[in-house]
C-alpha cells in the first residue's frame, strides 16, 4: 500500500478559557491539521501545534515544513519507520511539523491493521486520570476554577506558578485548605531561580504537592542534582527535555528530576517519544505525558503512546478541552477526569 496524497491546512481558534503561565498569556491557538491518504482511500490524521517559546518553531515555519512533505507521495506505507527517520533528516528544526506527519502515519498504520494504536504498539494501561490546569491568577479566581473542575469530576489539579513566589504559596495553601483530598501538582514554567526554588520547596512541605514541573530555566536545571534525592524525585523536566539526547543527559546519575514530561510537539512525534520512554524506563524514571493547546488528534496520539509505555505514571492531557473549535472529534473519553482511548482503529478520531 502506498501514500497517494498529503494535505495540510491551518486551523485558528480562540480558547474558551484564556490562561497565563510564567512567560506568556494565551487566548487563541493556531494549529496545522494533516491528512495522509493511502491509495485504498484510508486516511491518517495528524496535527502540529508549535510552541515558539519552547522549541523556536513558529506557526509559519511549521506550515512551510508541512507544505514540503510531498516527497511522501508514492512511498510504501509499510516502510513508515524509515520514512520517519528520513523526516527527521529533512525537517530537523520543525518538531511540531514532524509530529503531525508522525501522528498521521501511525494513525494510518494502525487503521490498516484494524486495531487501536495503543494495542498495535503494545498496550500497558487501560485508563489513567489527567490533571486539568489552573493558570496564574488571584486566589479568588484560582479557588473558583478549582471548584468548577472538582464539580466536573477532576481530582488532579495542575497549578501554574512563576510570577510571584509569595502569591504562588498563598494560592497553594488556600487550595489545600479548601480541597484536602484533591491531588495538587504545580508547574513554574522556568519561573524561579535557584534561591526561590529552595524557599518554595521548604514552604510546600506539608502541603502534599505531588510534584513540580520545570521550576528553573534549562540553563540551571543541572544544578538540581545538588538537591536531596527525595526532592529531586518530585521534580519534572519539561522545557529541559526535548528529545532522546536530552533524556539521556538528564538520566545520568544523580538525575536532577524523577519525572520526564513527554510532549509530542517538543520531540517530533510518537516515535521519538517512545525513545524517550525507553530511556526513562531503563533509568527508573517516571513519565508524564503533556501537551500544548492541541486538537483531539494530538491528545489522542499522546494518550495512545502513553498507554503503550510501562513507565507512564501521570497524564496532563487537557489541551483540547478549551478549544472553541476543534477540527476533529473522538479519540478518547473523559469521565470524572479519567481518560480512556476511544474504540475503533488507529487514533479513533474523525474530522468534525
Amino acid at each position: 500500500m502506498r501514500i497517494a496524497a498529503v494535505e495540510s491546512r491551518l486551523v485558528a481558534t480562540p480558547l474558551t478559557r484564556p490562561y497565563t503561565i510564567a512567560f506568556e498569556t494565551t487566548d487563541a491557538v493556531e494549529l496545522l491539521l494533516l491528512r495522509v491518504v493511502a491509495d485504498d482511500g484510508t486516511v491518517g490524521l495528524g496535527t502540529g501545534t508549535p510552541s515558539e517559546a519552547v522549541t523556536g518553531e513558529t506557526v509559519a515555519a511549521c506550515r512551510e515544513a508541512l507544505a514540503s512533505v510531498e516527497w511522501l507521495v508514492g512511498r510504501d506505507l509499510s516502510t513508515w519507520p524509515r520514512l520517519l527517520q528520513e523526516l527527521q533528516a529533512r525537517l530537523p528544526g520543525a518538531p511540531a511539523a514532524r509530529a503531525a506527519v508522525d501522528i498521521a502515519l501511525h494513525d494510518l498504520w494502525a487503521r490498516q491493521l484494524g486495531r487501536p494504536l495503543a494495542d498495535a504498539l503494545g498496550r500497558f494501561h487501560e485508563a489513567l486520570p489527567t490533571s486539568i490546569t489552573i493558570g496564574i491568577q488571584d486566589v479568588a479566581h484560582t479557588l473558583a476554577d478549582a471548584e468548577e473542575y472538582v464539580r466536573r469530576g477532576f481530582q488532579v489539579l495542575k497549578v501554574k506558578l512563576g510570577h510571584s513566589l509569595d502569591q504562588d504559596l498563598e494560592r497553594l495553601r488556600r487550595l489545600r485548605e479548601r480541597f484536602p483530598r484533591v491531588t495538587l501538582r504545580t508547574d513554574a514554567n522556568q519561573g524561579y531561580d535557584l534561591g526561590q526554588l529552595g524557599r518554595y520547596l521548604r514552604a510546600i512541605e506539608g502541603l502534599g504537592i505531588e510534584f513540580t514541573e520545570q521550576p528553573v530555566p534549562p540553563a540551571v536545571f543541572a544544578a538540581l542534582r545538588d538537591l536531596p534525592e527525595a526532592q529531586r524525585a518530585r521534580l519534572a523536566a519539561d522545557e529541559s527535555l526535548h528529545d532522546e539526547r536530552d533524556a539521556l543527559r538528564l538520566a545520568a546519575a544523580p538525575a536532577p528530576c524523577g519525572i520526564y514530561n513527554v510532549k509530542l510537539m517538543k520531540c517530533g512525534g510518537i516515535r521519538p517519544a517512545l525513545g524517550i520512554a525507553r530511556i526513562a524506563e531503563a533509568a527508573g524514571l517516571a513519565l508524564m505525558w503533556g501537551c500544548m493547546d492541541e486538537s483531539v488528534v494530538g491528545i489522542a496520539a499522546a494518550l495512545h503512546a502513553a498507554f503503550a509505555c510501562p513507565a507512564t505514571r501521570h497524564l496532563d492531557l487537557d489541551g483540547s478541552f478549551d478549544l472553541a473549535h476543534d477540527p476533529a472529534r473522538g479519540g478518547f473519553t473523559v469521565q470524572d477526569g479519567l481518560l480512556r482511548t476511544a474504540l475503533g482503529p488507529g487514533l479513533g478520531v474523525e474530522l468534525a
